[in-house]
Order: structure tokens, then sequence, then C-alpha cells
């Protein structure tokens, strides 16, 4: 090589390499000393006792195996402090009992977590180690024996293990990169993983976590926030952690669960869950009692599960009947082709009630002869535009405002709209759910359920849900006025998958709503020239991975395009709701991603024109309304006007001595409401907001 003035002669193609190659050692050299500056051990900062310096020594793998110890005792006690959440019951019992255990428990978390401190200090255990313990012991732990959660203890232990396994899965990669750094091959795979994040990021336009979608809502429309104008300036979240673990977290789609493969034995946990005389061992095929109809014991007393216990009691054989039936069951349930059992719906048509309610219709004149509510428990605005796609499109093709008449039905003249700002009162269903049907909060006496109103001016009433309880529908918390539907299906079966888990919600070879909009549609036909109300609840979304709900949507789609098809939706308007958005505790309780959506449930709403006559004036004010902070009772006044149509500007609001279909608390959405002068804090009973 000659080298002249300091100069690299290139003309010899040897000598150009050999320098190339030299001065790529050294970039390589100086980047490996920089990484292995920045992942450098702790063991070069904290520096140890003589007696536990040497690794191989027999006093180091004794700690490393008592932390291997402790780490599963750790859990082990978790476990069983549970009780029987795990089980997958959805309570969590709080006795005098376990008090000791408690107590027990958290003395024994205080002394391993200063044993693990101790430890970390001598470079024995991590520090996302000792994390997990902290979660263990500290927050979680008592988050799941609180009174105030007894309701959810399935979902506390969800919730517990979904922020667990982050901080697994970040010591993972921590772990990762420290052995990637002291691979041969390291600069190779470090250029690999560099090409790959790049690649990302140009697939999501530079920034992979961005929520720039979550402002938008059907027909491209989008959330207005100009505080000036709307009063109300809602937060939008910066990450949205569901774009990247969305499928990850899919636990059905990864296990590949079939609900139509069934539970092998069913019959079985069946027979050992009845107390019912009518049914023995060899019972086949098993009928259930109407929930609404006979004597039920204990409506007015604690036992929220006392329509489990009726069910239990009652149930029937329906190969041998050895009595006289009063109520024929409207649920059967066959075992006669497999152990897996196949459930019958079977809505029976009441003329007689039929005749009765038309007799009464001509009380007055409604806005809607038919109001349809379909109520699916945990769901926020923006999941149900990603989970609910089909659904969505349904109430998007009706969007345009001035669009006239539907071109398969041109008589008929439908009109969807969406609330951006539809705020929920508390992060769980009992604190929005009487206000939504009542008009009132709990703990307000005497409460009086909506369909009572509709019952008095004609309507036949229906309601069906995938729980078993006395919430919602006779009774309310023990502070109702005891009320029934004309036809009510509940899933009280102990084969039921249980709200909470992060799993499709299956039940004798179909999702849990399948029967019940199985139920509603017999329903919805079967009374098609009667007045109906019709109540759809399900807990679809109340979940923790929020995947679980988009294996709702075709059912729901199917559904509503049933209807439609049939010109059933005639005179009809459907409200899809929510009580909350997200609320189970997961990943994305680490962002504001989740409290912003906990407080924003959806709220879809489809009218179609009585007698093809515009309503222009209502539809402007809606139109208004959909950038309003509204709340539940403004649902509740919404209905009520439905019902009274011109005349309820006549009701007078809700006093101590008389019930009403109007609440003081809200307006309805048919009416203008003047954003400037809605704020949450006119609202004691919301626990917060987020609005600016």
């Amino acid at each position: 090589m000659n080298v002249t003035s300091g100069s690299v002669d290139f003309s010899n193609k040897n000598d150009n390499y050999f320098v190339i190659r030299n001065n790529f050692k050294k970039i390589k050299n100086c980047v490996g000393n920089t990484f292995k500056k920045l992942f450098k051990t702790r063991k070069n900062y904290v520096k140890e006792p003589e007696i536990v310096r040497k690794r191989s020594s027999p006093r180091s793998k004794f700690i490393r195996i008592l932390h291997t110890c402790i780490f599963f005792i750790s859990y082990l006690f978790y476990f069983l402090s549970l009780k029987g959440c795990y089980d997958g019951e959805d309570i969590c019992t709080y006795n005098q009992l376990w008090i000791v255990g408690v107590v027990t428990n958290l003395i024994i978390s205080i002394i391993i977590n200063f044993f693990m401190f101790i430890l970390i200090l001598y470079n024995r255990v991590s520090a996302l180690n000792l994390i997990h313990f902290i979660i263990i012991f500290v927050f979680f732990y008592q988050y799941s024996h609180e009174t105030l959660s007894e309701d959810h203890g399935y979902y506390n232990f969800v919730g517990f293990f979904s922020i667990l396994w982050t901080f697994i899965l970040l010591e993972l990669i921590v772990h990762g990169i420290v052995v990637l750094m002291r691979s041969k091959y390291r600069h190779f795979i470090f250029i690999i993983v560099f090409i790959i994040i790049l690649f990302i990021i140009i697939i999501y336009k530079l920034d992979p976590l961005n929520c720039d979608e979550w402002p938008y809502g059907l027909n491209n429309t989008r959330l207005e926030n100009d505080k000036n104008t709307y009063g109300c300036q809602i937060k939008i979240p910066k990450v949205c952690l569901f774009k990247i673990l969305g499928d990850s977290q899919d636990i059905s789609k990864i296990t590949k669960l079939d609900c139509t493969v069934g539970k092998k034995d069913a019959r079985k946990t069946l027979l050992e869950s009845l107390t019912s005389p009518y049914v023995n061992f060899n019972t086949k095929k098993f009928g259930y009692p109407l929930t609404n109809k006979g004597e039920i014991g204990g409506l007015d007393g604690k036992d929220k599960w006392v329509l489990l216990n009726y069910t239990y009691q009652n149930m029937l054989d329906m190969d041998n009947i050895t009595r006289e039936i009063e109520f024929w069951p409207e649920q059967v349930v066959d075992f006669r082709k497999n152990e897996r059992g196949e459930l019958n719906v079977n809505l029976i048509f009441n003329e007689t009630l039929s005749n009765e309610r038309k007799q009464l219709e001509n009380n007055l004149i409604p806005y809607a002869n038919n109001i349809m509510i379909l109520y699916i428990d945990s769901v926020s605005r923006p999941c149900a535009l990603r989970q609910l796609k089909k659904t969505m499109k349904f109430f998007e093709q009706f969007m345009s405002y001035q669009g006239g008449h539907h071109r398969k039905y041109p008589n008929e003249n439908y009109h969807s709209f969406q609330f951006f700002k539809y705020h929920s009162f508390r992060m769980f269903t009992q604190g929005n759910y009487p206000i939504l049907f009542y008009g009132n909060p709990i703990g307000d006496n005497d409460l009086v359920l909506i369909t009572r109103y509709l019952k008095e001016n004609g309507y036949v009433t229906n309601y069906c849900s995938d729980e078993c309880k006395k919430d919602n529908t006779r009774t309310h918390h023990n502070f109702t006025q005891s009320e029934i539907y004309d036809h009510q299906m509940l899933l009280c079966d102990p084969n039921i998958i249980l709200m909470n888990k992060p799993i499709k919600k299956c039940l004798y070879g179909n999702i849990n709503s399948y029967h019940l909009y199985e139920y509603g549609k017999q329903f919805w036909t079967k009374y098609k020239d009667n007045r109906k109300f019709s109540a759809l609840v399900t807990n679809d979304g109340h979940e923790s991975t929020l995947e679980v709900l988009k294996y709702t949507d075709d059912i729901v789609y199917n559904y509503l395009t049933s209807l439609y098809d049939q010109n059933l939706l005639k005179d009809t308007t459907i409200l899809m709701v929510s009580d909350h958005g997200t609320a189970i505790p997961s990943v994305y309780f680490l962002n504001d991603f989740f409290q912003i959506e906990g407080r924003l449930p959806m709220l879809f709403l489809l009218v179609n024109d009585r007698k093809n006559t515009s309503y222009y004036e209502q539809y402007y004010h809606i139109q208004k309304n959909q950038q309003t902070f509204v709340t539940g009772y403004d649902f509740y006044n919404t209905i009520g006007h439905l019902l009274y149509g011109d005349k309820y500007k006549e009701i007078q609001n809700k006093t101590n001595e008389h019930d009403t279909p109007k609440s003081p608390f809200g307006e309805s959405l048919l009416n203008y409401i003047n954003p400037k002068i809605r704020s949450p804090k006119n609202y004691t009973n919301m626990d917060t907001h987020i609005c600016k």
C-alpha cells in the first residue's frame, strides 16, 4: 500500500478492502462497547460482600433456590386467598373467617418483600421480580378482597394476571437483550431487528401506537372538540396499545375455541347443580321454569341469586311430565343426541295479552310504536367501532340526514345517530343501570321500572339477559317496586361461561348471545301487530382483552338485518347502549386509554319515522346533541319521550310523591340540549369524567 501525504492509494483493491475492514472493526467495537456500558450488570455498581461474591458457591445456589421457592409460595398464598374466584365464581366472599388468613398473608408478604429487598442489594433477584411480589401482596391482593369488589372477584383475578404477565414479558425482553449482547452474532441480529422495527414504523406511518383513528365515528364523522362551542372537550388518548396487543390477547383464537363443539359433560354438570324434585339421573330433556311467573321468594331480600336458585329448584323433566304445568317452559335443553346438549328456544305467544294491550293503544300516540334496547355491558364507543364492524355498518347505512327513503323499502325513512360524549356515572354497572331504566341512581326508594308506563299504554314487553340475577329484572338492589316483563329469558344454567372471562361465552353449541337474540327475534315476529318494547342485555364486552366482543358481531348484525329484511323494524326506534366503557383491569390500565374509554360508553340511535312522516325538528335536535355531553338520565327521558310523543311536554318531572318517566336531571335527546350549560360538575353521583 502506497501512502502519500496521509492519503490512501485506492488503486490497489486489496489495500482498499483492508482499510475498510479495519475501519468497520473500529466502528463495531465502538458500538459494542457503548452497548456493554448501557447494559452493564448491577455487579459493576454494587459492591458485593465477600460471602456471596462467588457465583458458584453453595451459598449462592442456596439463595437462587430459595428465591424460586419464595416466588411460587407467594403465588400459592394468592390463590388460596381468593377462595373460589379462580374456580370461576363471580363473587369473592370476604367474611370474618378469612380475616385471619388475610392478616396472616399480609404479615408474610411484608417479611417476603423485606427479604427480597435485601436480596436485590446482593444482586440475587432482579428488580422486576421484586415488582411481582409487590403487585401480589400489596396492590392486587388487597384489591381482590375489597368488599366493593365482591361481584368482580374473577374480574380482579384476570386483571392481576394481565399486569403480572406484562412485567414477566418485560423481564424476558431485558434478559433477551443481555443474551444478545453476549452473542457473537449480536451485530447481525441487531441489524435484522432494526430493519423489522423500521418496517413496522413505516407501515404505521411513523407512529405504530398512535390514536389518530380514535376520534372518528360512523360515516367518517369526527368528535368535535371546540370547547367554546360544545362545552365538554374530550381528552384524546395518545397511545392505543390495542393496535399491537389485540390479536395476541385473543385467547379464543389462539386456543381455537369452538362453541359448536360444546361441553362434553354438560348434562352431568347440570344434574349436579339441580335440586329440583322433578328431575332424576336419567332425565334427558330439561325444561327451564319461567322466571317472571309464579311465586319467587326472596326478591325483596339480599339474595341476588334467587332467580338462579329458583330455576335449579323447579327444573322440569320434559320427557316425564307427572304434574300439570301452569306455565309451559320456553327454554328446553335436550341431551337425547349427546351429553353436550342442545338448547331450544320457543317464545309462547299470548293472544289474550296481545288483545288486552291493543285495547290500551288509544291512550296516546307515541313517537315510536316499537322500542328496542340493545344493551352490551362494558363497551366504549371506539371499542364498538373496532369490534362490531358489521353492526356498525348496519347503522352507518342510514347516516345520511337528508337521505330520504331507503331503496329497499322506499316507503320507509331511517336515520342513524351517534353520541360522542355520552358519559357513564360509575365504572361499574350498578351505578349506571338504574339511571338508564329507572331514571334514578341506587339508593332512591320506590323506583319504578320504565316498563310500567309502557304496559299502561299498550306495549308488550320483553327482557333477555345472559346473567341470572334479580337485578334489572323484577327488582333492583331492594330499593325498587316489584316489576316484571311480559316475556323474560334469562340464561340460568351452570354450564354458562361467566362474564369477565377473556374467552368466547359459550352455551350448548352456540355463543350465549345467540340464544338471547333468537328469543328476541321470536318476540319481534310473533307480536308484530303489537306495540313492543324489548331489552336485550349481554355481557360480551365485560372482559379484559377487549377481543371477545367481536364474536358477537355476526349475531347482532344477523338479528337486525333479519328483522329489517322482513320489514319488521317499521315504526321502530333502536337504542344501542352500554353502561360504561372499558372497565376490567388489564395491560390497558397502564395508560390513559383505559381511563378515557372507561368513561365513554357507546350510544347509537336508529329512528324509523312514524307514518312515514319526517320529524325534521326532532332530527335536527338529535343531530346537534351528538356532540353534547349527555348521560343516562337523557337516555331514560328519551324512552319516555318516544312513548308519550307530543304529550311528553305535559308530564311533570319526578318528585318524592309521584314517579314519572321524566327525570329532572336529564333531557330527551329528541329535544335541544344546550352544550354550553352541560357540565359533569352538575352531577354529584358522577365519580369522575374526562371533560376538560
